[in-house]
């Protein structure tokens, strides 16, 4: 492979780690913030003990599980991505 092909690839990626890094952070600060209103929606529940209470609980839990699968799967698109660009490194290095 080319050096400028790698270099290209790498550019890339690494526009894509930066927008990724910044995409996790809004979903970090949404999960604390969801995962705050689900204890709460559970505490009240346990404390009320209505049909519709519970039904809160359930749905603030779903949300929390939400963006929790949104979360994991960044990470996952992440590692994957910095994996990636140090074959790249690698390749880029070799090619020299």
């Amino acid at each position: 492979m080319f050096r400028s092909s790698i270099e290209k690839k790498l550019l890339g990626i690494s526009r894509e780690l930066q927008t990724l890094r910044a995409e996790l952070g809004v979903v970090e600060e949404q999960l604390i913030q969801v995962t705050d209103e689900a204890e709460d929606t559970r505490l009240r529940s346990l404390v009320s003990e209505t049909p519709l209470a519970v039904h809160e609980e359930r749905e603030a839990a779903k949300a929390a599980a939400a963006v929790r699968r949104d979360r994991d799967a960044k990470l996952k698109r992440l590692q994957k991505l910095e994996h990636k660009q140090d074959a790249l490194l690698d390749r880029l290095t070799e090619v020299r």
